[in-house]
């Protein structure tokens, strides 16, 4: 069967948020682009991921023209609590921070919001698409071959982005003797369920418990978001509905737990927690985005929102060079990103051990000493409450100029 030649300045390889959101913002911008995505768009929209957004993300999704329901249904949060022993102490985000927050609006309904959008601008997107392949990606003219519907396709590209994930494709394109990556897996995973139950406080709740930790979040008045640390070793069949509850009253203050409504599950899931960092991000032409170059726990809610600043600032470069002729920016994608990314990789960092039980007996009673001390120190000083509250709004995208 003869092979389909097609052309675009931009390939971009994964449809999940970032491809989608890169994408978008490039249509609106003249700079033509196609989407390979290796599941079906019913997969790929059901993911059921963070729902925490930090206002440079919102500001994205607006430049992208997908604000709208996000403005309409969005939860601002303008606080969140931190428990240690049962003690309550509250963050005020918009106090500290002059005026910020963040908004409560579910990945998925952001993945629903861009591929809509996608749809509609015309953009070329093809799922299902089998046998990816990146070449000469160091060259003046890379391409990408694929398979879709049984028909070969040969993509001519000008640059590749790869938005395809931890798990992706793109990443193995660099060489190992230029990859350097840095990982710590965590000796815990997250049990994390979903339910159509009112959230059991306004506002989110991340609880530090001698039993381990737990979260409280949400993603709409009716729709709640629960998680419990577990050993590496559980599974779900160990967790039964009834369990999950009763383990989560346990951890909460009693203030709380009295008012947790509980409900069937609508989903249940274990996640691992891992910190990585690929570098470079950026390899001749092509530009790895979001967790293809970096995974960060989900402690600091910054899994999304790093990805967002990734694309912000490719989009930035790529604008530029096609609208202003600035090609001197291409090769500072990586330079420019990985400040961004190992400093939202701090906060997670430190949010996981601030809040997590040790799973090392040896070391348990000094490691719950020093986690006291973090709190006493961080909620009784102005600069340790305006550190925690500037990372978790999210700090600002470095310019691009």
């Amino acid at each position: 069967m003869a092979c389909r030649e097609i052309t675009c300045k931009l390939a971009i390889i994964g449809a999940g948020p970032s491809g989608l959101l890169l994408g978008q913002l490039l249509q609106q911008a003249g700079i033509d682009n196609v989407i390979l995505e290796k599941k079906s768009a019913e997969y790929v929209q059901g993911r059921i991921r963070a729902g925490v957004l930090e206002q440079g993300t919102v500001d994205l999704l607006r430049e992208a023209g997908v604000g709208h329901r996000i403005d309409m249904e969005g939860i601002v949060h303008e606080g969140l609590e931190l428990v240690f022993d049962s003690s309550r102490d509250r963050i005020d985000l918009k106090r500290l921070t002059g005026d910020g927050s963040v908004m409560i609006y579910g990945q998925t309904e952001v993945t629903r919001d861009l591929m809509e959008a996608r749809r509609a601008s015309g953009g070329a997107s093809f799922y299902e698409a089998e046998h990816v392949q990146l070449h000469d990606v160091t060259g003046v003219q890379p391409y990408v071959t694929f398979t879709h519907e049984g028909q070969p396709f040969r993509l001519a590209c000008e640059y590749i982005a790869g938005c395809d994930g931890y798990h992706g494709m793109s990443r193995h394109c660099i060489p190992k003797e230029i990859l350097t990556e840095y990982e710590r897996v965590y000796p815990f995973n997250w049990l994390g369920l979903l339910s159509d139950t009112p959230p059991v406080h306004h506002e989110l709740v991340y609880v530090n418990h001698e039993r381990g930790f737990a979260l409280c979040s949400q993603r709409s008045a009716s729709r709640s978001r629960y998680y419990l640390q577990v050993p590496l070793t559980d599974r779900l069949d160990d967790w039964p509905d009834s369990r999950f509850w009763d383990e989560l009253k346990r951890r909460l203050p009693q203030s709380l737990a009295e008012r947790l409504i509980i409900g069937a599950s609508l989903e249940k899931s274990i996640t691992p927690l891992r910190s990585y960092v690929a570098e470079p991000m950026q390899y001749g032409k092509l530009f790895l985005v979001g967790d293809a170059a970096h995974i960060v726990p989900p402690t600091g809610a910054k899994g999304l929102n790093l990805a967002a600043s990734d694309v912000c600032t490719l989009y930035r470069i790529l604008k530029k060079a096609y609208h202003e002729n600035r090609v001197d920016l291409i090769g500072r994608y990586s330079d420019i990103a990985l400040r961004r990314v190992w400093k939202a990789t701090r906060f997670s960092w430190f949010m996981t051990s601030l809040l997590h039980t040790s799973v090392t007996p040896d070391h348990a009673a000094f490691e719950r000493k020093m986690q006291r001390a973090e709190f006493d120190y961080y909620m009784n000083s102005a600069a340790g409450l305006k550190s925690i509250a500037e990372n978790y709004i999210g700090l600002p995208y470095d310019l691009v100029e």
